[in-house]
């Protein structure tokens, strides 16, 4: 498993270089007037240097006067020392900074979302293959169905209009209220948990819908398995049989999902982040995208593909964890 491990951590170093070049192409493919407009926004600045000196700064600091090769070496050589440059939708801050400003707001939306989806999404599959074709199984697929096929800007607009502009209970967007700063400490942390209500809901409904329904074809072949009749046979309880001998072997292609939806964690929900301006990762990453913020795009572009060769790494880690017969040699 070690050398596995190592392995794989050797391939996806190669693989994040080539990420990497490709979105520097990106980069270098978008318009210049970006870097002109932000050398022009500093320039402005009290005592500052004059917009031709700016300019001829950022494009050296981002390698953009250098050919596409030597460029992205250039930006390489200080990413891999965790310098990926000021934020220019953020004066006065760096990437890193604003990076860890809105991080966290992402990783508590999807944290619970995260955990919502396997309490709910396992045990509905597993209760609809038991009772395949009664109503029980007609409700939960009707379910999955609706999960899968509502657009995610539709359920968060229906979720508002009903519970922000008819019942009037919640706020429409945002992480806080606008009397926040007057609350106390434990009022504080109820109204940053009301604003996180809709945006909950809103991940966990529009991700349990496959889940279940994987869950679910997964648990059916597994109880038309052999081994699962045998288990009957020798008079085991159903209780056991389902609990123990299925559902642990239903798990081995679940963990494929879970595994790739851990790195979720901290990607953040760009659309509903967006739809309910959660300071996020995603909702920054996209108003970096509007504002041309080339160093904080080049950033969220790399941290996307750090995390999915993480999540499939966990995925495969966890293969061996979940059944004992498999073993990476």
């Amino acid at each position: 498993m070690r050398k596995f491990i190592i392995k794989r951590l050797l391939i996806s170093i190669v693989i994040l270089f080539f990420v990497g070049m490709i979105a520097y192409l990106l980069m270098r493919c978008m318009p210049a007037d970006y870097v002109e407009q932000m050398a022009r926004e500093l320039s402005m600045r009290p005592g500052s240097k004059s917009f031709d000196e700016w300019k001829d700064q950022l494009y050296q600091a981002y390698g953009m006067n250098q050919n596409i090769i030597a460029g992205y070496f250039t930006w390489l050589s200080n990413a891999v020392v965790g310098n990926f440059g000021d934020a220019w939708s953020r004066p006065g801050q760096t990437v890193i900074q604003v990076f860890n400003s809105v991080i966290w707001y992402s990783f508590a939306l999807g944290a619970i979302s995260f955990i919502l989806q396997i309490v709910i999404a396992i045990p509905l599959g597993i209760v609809a293959a038991k009772k395949q074709y009664s109503k029980t199984d007609y409700v939960v697929s009707f379910v999955a169905l609706l999960g899968i096929s509502l657009p995610t800007f539709f359920l968060a607009t229906l979720l508002k209009w009903i519970f922000s502009v008819k019942l009037g209970w919640l706020d429409l967007f945002g992480i806080v209220g606008r009397n926040y700063q007057q609350l106390s400490t434990f009022g504080k942390i109820m109204d940053m948990g009301a604003h996180m209500i809709l945006p909950v809901i809103t991940l966990t409904v529009v991700s349990i819908g496959s889940l279940m329904r994987y869950t679910r074809t997964n648990m059916l072949e597994v109880l038309n398995s052999d081994f699962i009749r045998t288990a009957r046979a020798k008079g085991l309880s159903e209780k056991r049989v389902i609990n123990y001998h299925a559902f642990r072997n239903t798990l081995i292609p679940v963990v494929t999902i879970l595994g790739g939806s851990l790195p979720s964690l901290f990607a953040g929900a760009q659309i509903t982040e967006t739809l309910f301006q959660i300071p996020g990762i995603g909702y920054t990453s996209y108003e970096a995208i509007i504002a041309g913020d080339i160093p904080f795009v080049m950033f969220y572009i790399v941290f996307l593909a750090v995390l999915t060769l993480l999540g499939t790494l966990i995925a495969d880690i966890l293969y061996a964890v979940v059944d004992p017969r498999v073993r990476i040699q």
